[in-house]
């Protein structure tokens, strides 16, 4: 697809404002807090945009909108969906215990409430799954679009990507992620609710593509669909969406960054009113490319970036282009700027260099954000090999080999307070090889049900552990009194009101 003058002046200035305000905004971060947490002094409405902007990739545009045109259709939106009554919860239940406990990185909340160890085997799993998946598969999605689109080489995509996230990233920490994520945010919405618009129109209009996507267009399969059953649903579908939204680094550092427990339950309410436009802007596109373009696709993932080849006029390239940049850049600029806290705050200040400066401390953050770049950008071009089954299914079902357990090591032990120091590790160590023993085993159950089965496997295993040796009293946590535990009522109403309209969807899409 040719770029004129006036896209690659859109591109340009796009670009200009996002590297400009996240460079002028992140200055004299000289210390810890300030570089990885932004000196807590994050708003609602930046954290919210900031959390849409994470989340909300190519990994999404390629990813969902392939899985949508794929035999999955609108149900894969659940993730989406669903996940908004994740995060409402874990802003309600988990958030205020962070905020308590003061802490940088969630691996070192397992320390203070099991062990030292419990906080090591978590960050070094964390690390491995940001690196080898997550920011592969995000430059991988992204440099594929532009590849697909622009005709841009592959590998060459992969390390335009890196490089301008890394610069940014390592410049000003969560500041510069944050009011950068402030433009990229709202471009890769307005992009694909664009796309969207053009799709319709290229169909002939909605009621056109209702009619012809019928099938497509429900929320709820069959119990014997192998991706997406409704089982999984009911079940499965929470163990992901808890972890992701409740306990991943990833989406929870900038929450921990608010400035008060109000700025942060705002936030996430906000984010989970814009993740309602993830249907629109990201899962129906790939589903008009289907209608549209089917015999055209080699594959699903390739949904997206062929229908923006097509229904995109001159003059809108540009922005499309930086949209969907833009999307790609915000992502692994969070996820490198969190693996480069854990590294940092979990390993090399815990364990290696506990007396580090200040400034040393927001070194070692920089260069090693620069270091997860090169491997990821190394590693990315290898997702092409066909028995990865495209790049979302590639992140979903490698994150089963650490997500339960997490989310277990954490759920069990604010329920249980006598849970011991062992139920933590255990939870930790053994999810790995019980849900690589089911994906050998039992490869035919959906990946979802698998993660459910693990979950549960690891609850068992720890609730037998702390009947037989419980923790004599239960261990004392930091503690700030001005974070209290429970939500106002404004909160509760407002979180009642956008799971109510997650449910509105799901009954008109039945």
């Amino acid at each position: 697809m040719p770029l004129g003058l006036l896209d690659l002046a859109v591109i340009a200035a796009f670009f200009g404002l996002v590297v400009a305000l996240g460079l002028t905004r992140s200055r004299r971060k000289a210390d810890g807090a300030q570089y990885f947490l932004a000196g807590r002094t994050l708003r609602w409405w930046l954290i919210g945009v900031s959390i849409v902007a994470a989340n909300i990739s190519t990994e999404q545009f390629v990813g969902m909108s392939g899985s949508a045109a794929g035999n999955v259709g609108l149900a894969v939106a659940g993730y989406q969906l669903l996940g908004i009554v994740a995060i409402t919860f874990a802003g309600l239940v988990f958030l205020p215990r962070f905020l308590r406990a003061g802490i940088y990185t969630l691996p070192e909340y397992l320390e203070y409430r099991y062990c030292p160890a419990a906080r090591s085997i978590m960050a070094a799993y964390t690390m491995v799954i940001y690196v080898a998946v997550s920011i592969t598969a995000v430059l991988f999605s992204g440099a594929l679009t532009l590849h697909t689109i622009f005709g841009i080489r592959l590998t060459g995509a992969v390390w335009m990507i890196g490089g301008v996230a890394a610069l940014y990233t390592a410049w000003g920490g969560l500041s510069a992620v944050v009011w950068a994520d402030l433009i990229q945010g709202g471009g890769l919405l307005v992009g694909g609710l664009v796309t969207l618009g053009l799709g319709l129109r290229a169909c002939g209009g909605l009621e056109r593509f209702l009619e012809a996507s019928a099938d497509k267009l429900h929320m709820v399969l069959p119990a014997d669909h192998p991706e997406l059953p409704w089982t999984a649903l009911v079940i499965g579908l929470w163990i992901p969406n808890l972890y992701y939204c409740g306990v991943n680094q990833f989406i929870v550092q900038r929450t921990l960054a608010a400035r008060s427990l109000k700025e942060g339950q705002l936030g996430i309410l906000f984010a989970g009113l814009l993740w309602l436009l993830v249907p629109f802007a990201i899962v129906m596109p790939g589903i008009v490319a289907w209608q549209l373009y089917g015999d055209q696709l080699s594959s699903p993932d390739r949904a997206y970036p062929v229908l923006v080849r097509h229904v995109v006029p001159a003059g809108l390239r540009g922005f499309i282009l930086a949209a969907l940049a833009g999307a790609v850049i915000s992502s692994l600029a969070s996820l490198l700027n969190s693996a480069a806290t854990i590294f940092t705050i979990d390993l090399y200040k815990r364990h290696w260099v506990p007396d580090a400066s200040p400034r040393a401390v927001v070194v070692q953050g920089r260069i090693m954000t620069v270091v997860f770049m090169l491997i990821g950008c190394l590693i990315a071009p290898n997702l092409t090999d066909p028995r990865f089954g495209g790049v979302f299914r590639y992140i979903q079902e490698f994150q089963g080999y650490i997500s339960p357990g997490i989310l277990a090591a954490f759920v069990f032990g604010f329920a249980v307070r006598r849970a011991p120091a062992a139920a933590g590790i255990a939870a930790l160590v053994l999810t790995a090889p019980v849900y690589g023993f089911l994906h050998w085993r039992f490869g035919q159950i959906a990946f979802l049900n698998r993660m459910a089965i693990t979950f549960v496997v690891i609850l068992a295993i720890m609730t037998v552990i702390t009947v037989w040796s419980p923790q004599r009293e239960p261990k004392a946590l930091p503690v700030r009194t001005d974070f209290p535990l429970v939500p106002s009522r404004r909160i509760l109403a407002l979180s009642a009101a956008l799971v109510a309209g997650v449910a509105a969807f799901y009954i008109v899409f039945w």
